[in-house]
Parts: structure tokens; C-alpha cells; sequence
């Protein structure tokens, strides 16, 4: 039998090699000396992987759940493995489109089945703390440009750019095809009632037609959307703005990857507590707030605060998504659902950093962005708080089952089938 502790370690364990997308910008400067390419150029790269990492989850969901955690995760491996190993041949040849074909086509839809993949499957080994076990996996995801960031450094310190992608390519291909082979939805051949709950809910196509599925994929896109605006101009407008040194930005932009990761686990264990409706409206009042401040500080310490508290809420609100979909639609499709929420994700990597370079330039500030990003968190609190209110009017409610008998037999099911003996 699975451990369930093991299954959450795979999971994070797959996220956790994903994840270094989130260093890409460590090796923007290296890349563009060595190859001689443009900022644009180079950078596009990143937008392209985060695109099809949403355009692969939303068209690829139905397939993922179709196949199960472990082939989807060895597919993974092999799409983001390719396009790690097909990156290096790229730079070797000094060739733009094939970096953009390896790493941001390729990789990049190795991304998106990865991301999904372990979702549907922490969710049943967890069922009564479903926000904490996909906490569990996507903080690994955040987590990852702490690990990724300064080895990517050492790497290309120590070798050049075509040997640091082949190691990395390598070292994560082992990674994620270990992890994969451990995934597996856990067993309930004990009762055939724990089965059906454990898969009970709506498909994709019923999901995607209630009025509460685009309701979710537009706040998650602007949630999205405002937190990658922020991330791309966190280091020069601290810099600008406040007057703090390359130095002291470079720092706050590592803290910024940490309480990226903190803030998945953290919030997704509240919303197993608040509820996923309410954990979502204290993010937008939270936000609203920060960044109208954030749009007239002139004080480093502050401005670093107010920082710090809005990407909490971005990585909180990756990770308390999936929960709220399994809240809403049950688990019997959860990965192909949370693939076609996904798709926000890939429209917003490239709406974020596009909206406040435009708004930048046309107000000639930074305050500029920050004050329409704080007026479109109105409108994404509205639209949680009608989440909340209609919350009765959704086709399936998972949540309110948390105390029911049935949901406590199945989470001591699960506990008494992952043990601590693994399956051989």
C-alpha cells in the first residue's frame, strides 16, 4: 500500500524540478552575453514556457486524468526533460527558435501535465484537508527558484550554459521519473462506498458549463495576472522608487521566491479552516489595500512589507484553487477542471508583464500600474463575495461534507490503506 507522506513527497517532488521555470530570469543576463541576444528576445522565452504551461493543462486535463498520475508524470518527464536537453543543443547552435521550440513549446507543455498531474491524487489520500494537500505540492513549485536560482549560478559559474542545462536536464529527469513512478490514487477495495465517494462529482464539461467555472478563471487570471505585473518590476521599482541599491532588491526578490513557496502551504491550510470562498475574499480586501499603498510609499521598509504580503496571496491563491474546484465539482475529474482553470495562468503570464510595461510607459510611474491593479482586486472581491453568497447554488458541494460520517470513514480508509508498508 502507498504512504500517503510519500505520495505528497513525489508530488513535490515533480513541482519541485517544474518549478525552476520561476529562475529562468537568473540566466536572462548570462544567455543574452553569451549569445548576444535582446532583453525581449530572451525573455520571451519565459512567457512562451508559462503560455503553453496553461494552453497544455486546459487541452491536455481530460488526457492526464485519463492516463493516471504515473504515465502523465513520466510524460511529463519526458516533455520537460526534452526541452531542458534540446535547450542546450539550442545555445550550442546560437539559435533563438529552437530555444523558444525546446524550452518554451516543449518544456513548456511538460509544465502544464506536470503541474496537474499529482493534484486529483493528493486530494483523495487528503480528503478532509484537501487545501493543505495541494498546498503541499504547489508550494513545492514556489519553493523551487529558491533551490534553482543559486544552482543555476553555480552551474554556469562552473561550466558553461549548454553543460548546465545537460546537468540540470539529466538530474531532473531522474527526479521526476522516481517521483512518477511512486503516484498512485489510493486504494479503497475495503468498502466500494469509500470508492464512490472518493471519485464522486462532475465531469469537465458540466464544470466548465456553471456560471461559477469562469467566475473562478477570471479572478485566478487577474490574481495571476497582477502578481507576475509585480514580480517582473519588483527589483528595478524598488530601485526607482524607494532608492534601495541593485544589492538590497537582489534580496528582497530572494525573500519574494521564499514567501512565494510560505505562502501556498500557509494559505491553503487556513482555507481548509476560513473555507476556500472566504480565504479568497480576504486575499482581494488584502490586495486592494496593498497595492493602493504600494502606489504612494517612499519608504524602503514598507514598500518591501507590502511586497512581501501581496505575493503571499499570489502563491495562496495558486494553491487554494484546486481545493476550491474539488469543493465545487467534486474529485472525479479534478485534474481535467483544474487544467482548464489553468489556462488563465498562460494568458496571464503574458497579459501581466505586457499591462505594466504599457501602463508604465503611458503614466510615466509605477504608481500608475499598481492603482489599476488595486481597482481590478474590487472587482475580483465582488465576484468572490457572489462565490460566497451562491454558494448553495453550486451543483456540488464537497465542502459541507467535511464532518459528514461518510467523509470520515473515508479519510481513515485512506489512512488505514497508505500505512507504512509501500506497495511493491
Amino acid at each position: 500500500m502507498r504512504n500517503r507522506w510519500l505520495i505528497a513527497l513525489a508530488a513535490i517532488g515533480i513541482h519541485i524540478c517544474i518549478g525552476s521555470v520561476y529562475a529562468w530570469s537568473v540566466l536572462t543576463r548570462p544567455i543574452m552575453a553569451t549569445m548576444g541576444w535582446t532583453l525581449k528576445e530572451t525573455t520571451w522565452t519565459f512567457s512562451l514556457a508559462i503560455l503553453f504551461l496553461g494552453l497544455s493543462a486546459g487541452l491536455l486535463g481530460s488526457f492526464v486524468e485519463k492516463m493516471g498520475p504515473k504515465k502523465s508524470g513520466l510524460l511529463s518527464t519526458i516533455f520537460f526533460g526534452i526541452g531542458m536537453i534540446g535547450t542546450s543543443f539550442a545555445l550550442e547552435a546560437h539559435n533563438l527558435m529552437l530555444l523558444y521550440i525546446f524550452y518554451g513549446v516543449i518544456g513548456g507543455v511538460g509544465l502544464g501535465v506536470g503541474y496537474i498531474t499529482p493534484v486529483s491524487t493528493l486530494v483523495k489520500y487528503f480528503p478532509r484537508n484537501r487545501g493543505f494537500a495541494t498546498g503541499l505540492a504547489i508550494m513545492g513549485f514556489g519553493f523551487a527558484a529558491l533551490i534553482a536560482g543559486p544552482l543555476m549560478q553555480y552551474l554556469t559559474s562552473q561550466y558553461d550554459l549548454v553543460s548546465t542545462f545537460r546537468i540540470l536536464g539529466a538530474a531532473y529527469i531522474i527526479i521526476m521519473a522516481l517521483s512518477a513512478l511512486y503516484l498512485k490514487p489510493p486504494t479503497t477495495t475495503e468498502t466500494t462506498k469509500t470508492s464512490a465517494l472518493l471519485n464522486r462529482g462532475m465531469t469537465t464539461h458540466e464544470a466548465v458549463r456553471t456560471w461559477q467555472f469562469p467566475a473562478l478563471w477570471w479572478i485566478f487570471f487577474i490574481n495571476i495576472t497582477c502578481g507576475i505585473g509585480l514580480l517582473a518590476v519588483a527589483s528595478p521599482m524598488a530601485q526607482e522608487v524607494v532608492g534601495m541599491s541593485a544589492t538590497e532588491a537582489a534580496s528582497m526578490v530572494g525573500i519574494i521566491g521564499l514567501l512565494n513557496g510560505l505562502g501556498r502551504i500557509v494559505w491553503s491550510t487556513i482555507s481548509d479552516y476560513l473555507g476556500r470562498p472566504a480565504t479568497y475574499i480576504l486575499f482581494f480586501v488584502i490586495e486592494i489595500a496593498a497595492f493602493a499603498f504600494l502606489g504612494f510609499t517612499s519608504t524602503a521598509y514598507i514598500f518591501q512589507i507590502l511586497v512581501f504580503i501581496i505575493i503571499t496571496c499570489y502563491g495562496g491563491g495558486f494553491s487554494c484553487m484546486p481545493a476550491y474546484l474539488s469543493d465545487l465539482f467534486g474529485t472525479k475529474q479534478l485534474s481535467a477542471i483544474h487544467g482548464r482553470i489553468l489556462t488563465a495562468w498562460g494568458m496571464a503570464g503574458i497579459a501581466g508583464p505586457m499591462l505594466v510595461s504599457f501602463l508604465r510607459e503611458s503614466t510615466a510611474s509605477y504608481s500608475g500600474p499598481l492603482y489599476v491593479f488595486s481597482g481590478l482586486f474590487v472587482l475580483n472581491f465582488i465576484i468572490a463575495v457572489a462565490l460566497k453568497i451562491y454558494s448553495k447554488d453550486r451543483h456540488f458541494d464537497a465542502s459541507t461534507a467535511h464532518n459528514d460520517t461518510e467523509m470520515v470513514t473515508a479519510e481513515n480508509t485512506v489512512e488505514t490503506v497508505d500505512g507504512l508498508e509501500p506497495q511493491a
